[in-house]
């Protein structure tokens, strides 16, 4: 916690308010790591995590009994980053209650735990089906795309198809390479039925890392469900080498996020999602295609370049997408936490270059049935950036809250449950041939 010391003076748009109560309720130990006391539960007003407008959001906390901890201190943001309120709980005369009454669509952000001790961190949203983005997306926008998928199609495909042992009876499995943009190359895995015939397409994308190797099990098991998949690798790497290969990598790549960051022309995030565009094309017109559904689907960064290429390839039928990185990418320039690729907001050219990379300028061209998933913890990620791209979203689209989870690589699974249960289902329904039926109501929680 960054001060212990209550802010006594509110911000535009929100009222925070502290309550003490007298009374003790004994509840369950909340198990976080680094602890080393008792902590107290901390259980929110609303099991969703979901307010409207000007409704009491909050958190009730209590002691457990025989527990030596009676104070705890506590920070609230607005957005994950404009600080409201913070100072120190005393549960030495029962239980209390943090309550924010929010007059704006916002994601409220609480951390508390004992003093000297790392924090539990809970979340809320306030109306976040009508956050909106900071920033217009730029006028040129869409040409700028156009140009660079008129410089990619103007260079063949080339692939290159080298079949390998699959492991699993009736799959087949190759890798793949394919030609791209500056000399560069797509590498991927690609995996089918055994069996000719006509097969709904899955691209899976990755998710943020210096370079590593793709797991085969990630398109046979796919495949074996009935999926025509493709998955590729998000730089020019080749797919499947042994540690010692992308150990050797040039060391620029463990930083390739701030390759060409001020430069539109030179970003690398333009290469990688152009790289997803060829991967899309390449299952657009695979002979074992069944014209009819083609899912692109990611975690974090993969969420990243899912969006994106959903919004630029009109091939794309559905999106899924986990916490997805690469949203609001201005955000600190308004008073939000901005999240991966962590772009220095104290750079104008960078900023600028941000946008035309930005998921929530693409977000308004996707007419893909589309399934999202935030977590109000998500520092990775933050949640409101990634609520304001699923607003932007034209075609049907169903959001998966997950109001206790993290980024996905800190959370455990019951907290990702609400995306992975969903997920899973939409693929068993599109790889049979089914219609989603989206569920809504998040603003009502």
């Amino acid at each position: 916690m960054s001060s212990t010391r209550a802010v006594r003076r509110g911000l535009p748009g929100l009222k925070a308010c502290l309550v003490l109560f007298a009374a003790v309720t004994v509840g369950s130990i909340h198990a976080q790591p680094q602890q080393t006391s008792v902590r107290p539960t901390v259980q929110p007003f609303n099991a969703s995590g979901i307010y409207k407008r000007g409704e009491k959001a909050g958190w009730t906390i209590t002691p457990v009994t025989g527990s030596s901890v009676t104070k705890v201190a506590y920070t609230v943001k607005k957005n994950n980053q404009t600080v409201v309120r913070s100072g120190e709980l005393d549960l030495s005369a029962g239980k209390a209650t943090i309550e924010v009454a929010v007059d704006e669509p916002a994601m409220i952000y609480l951390e508390v735990g004992p003093a000297g001790e790392r924090p539990a961190a809970f979340g809320a949203a306030v109306d976040p089906t009508h956050l909106r983005p900071v920033s217009p997306r730029p006028k040129d926008f869409d040409a700028f795309w156009r140009g660079k998928i008129a410089g990619l199609k103007a260079i063949p495909e080339n692939p290159v198809v080298t079949p390998a042992e699959s492991g699993k009876p009736d799959v087949d499995y190759a890798t793949i390479r394919m030609d791209h943009v500056n000399g560069t190359h797509v590498y991927g895995q690609l995996a089918k039925p055994s069996k000719h015939g006509k097969y709904p397409a899955l691209l899976l994308l990755q998710w943020a890392s210096p370079p590593y190797p793709l797991q085969r099990p990630w398109v046979t098991d796919r495949a074996a469900e009935g999926w025509l998949v493709l998955n590729i690798e998000p730089h020019d790497v080749l797919p499947t080498e042994p540690a010692s290969y992308y150990q050797g990598l040039p060391p620029v790549l463990r930083s390739y996020q701030a390759i060409g960051q001020d430069d539109r022309e030179k970003s690398y995030f333009v290469e990688m999602y152009l790289r997803d565009y060829r991967a899309v094309d390449y299952l657009s017109h695979h002979p074992e295609w069944d014209g009819k559904t083609l899912v692109v689907m990611g975690t974090s960064m993969g969420g990243q370049q899912s969006l994106a290429v959903a919004g630029l390839h009109p091939k794309v039928t559905h999106l899924i997408v986990n916490e997805p990185a690469g949203c609001d990418l201005n955000a600190q320039l308004y008073g939000r936490q901005a999240g991966y690729p962590f772009f220095p907001g104290n750079d104008p050219k960078v900023m600028e270059t941000a946008r035309y990379v930005d998921c929530i300028n693409f977000a308004s061209h996707i007419r893909a049935t589309s399934l999202v998933a935030m977590g109000f913890v998500d520092t990775v990620a933050p949640p409101a950036g990634i609520w304001t791209a699923f607003n932007q979203i034209r075609g049907r689209k169903e959001a998966a809250p997950m109001v206790d989870s993290p980024h996905n690589n800190s959370a455990t699974p019951e907290q990702q449950r609400p995306f992975t249960a969903r997920a899973a289902e939409w693929l068993r329904i599109l790889v049979s041939g089914g219609k989603i039926d989206v569920k809504s109501g998040v603003q009502d929680r």
